[in-house]
């Protein structure tokens, strides 16, 4: 149950700071930036691992305990709870910002500013690209230790920086579900759901292979 909690209040945090940032900037003309919410972003999933990781292992993104669970790392009986608990803290955060911004139409949903195939492609390049992070510095089925948040939180901010403005760099499936359920834009989740999960799987055999060790004769 402390696991739950704690992905409950790490998903919170990352969607109430990082869609925040992008309202915010939305409704006090543009003082925080592109660059300010990319930073927010990565700033805010370093914190989490920092402070949750030792706790839940501060996946706070369904994808990653998808990836984790398939590889091995993460226990089967636990994924459910897991997404359960992201998506309701990507929720809460969501309805907060609805309260505090109700003027706001989008509330930082992820809207792609081209087609949705390009938005698509992207997404899914992104998350593998994240995702083959996260393998590489976890530590079994944990973001924790000592390089782990800053990693992570790097690759975060340094996606959204380049990417943002094309497709939303949202990377999170319940980063993505939360403001389109509270503001009721739902025309492109389809694409916020299926390619982060798919990027992410995909960097799964990537790094099985990158990472084997040859056989001795």
């Amino acid at each position: 149950m402390r696991a739950y909690v704690a992905e409950f209040i790490g998903t919170f945090a990352l969607v109430f700071c990082g869609t925040g940032a992008i309202v915010i900037n939305q409704q006090s003309g543009g003082a925080i930036g592109h660059a300010g919410i990319a930073i927010t972003f990565g700033l805010i999933v370093m914190c989490m691992i920092y402070s949750l990781g030792y706790v839940s292992g501060a996946h706070i993104n369904p994808a990653v305990s998808i990836v984790f669970t398939i590889s091995g790392r993460f226990p089967v009986n636990l994924l459910p709870g897991y997404i359960v608990s992201q998506v309701a803290g990507a929720l809460l955060a969501s309805f907060t910002l609805k309260f505090l911004f109700p003027a706001n139409i989008l509330l930082g949903a992820t809207i792609p500013s081209g087609n949705d195939m390009q938005s698509f492609v992207l997404e899914f390049i992104l998350s593998f690209i994240l995702m083959l992070v996260i393998i590489s510095v976890a530590k079994g089925g944990k973001e924790q230790g000592l390089f782990a948040g800053l990693a992570i939180g790097a690759a975060v901010g340094l996606e959204a920086m380049f990417a943002g403005p094309i497709c939303g760099a949202s990377m999170n499936p319940a980063r993505s579900i939360a403001p389109a359920v509270a503001s009721g834009h739902f025309e492109h989740l389809w694409i916020y759901c299926t390619a982060p999960i798919t990027g992410a799987l995909l960097a799964l055999p990537v790094c099985n292979y990158l990472t084997l060790k040859p056989k001795t004769s």
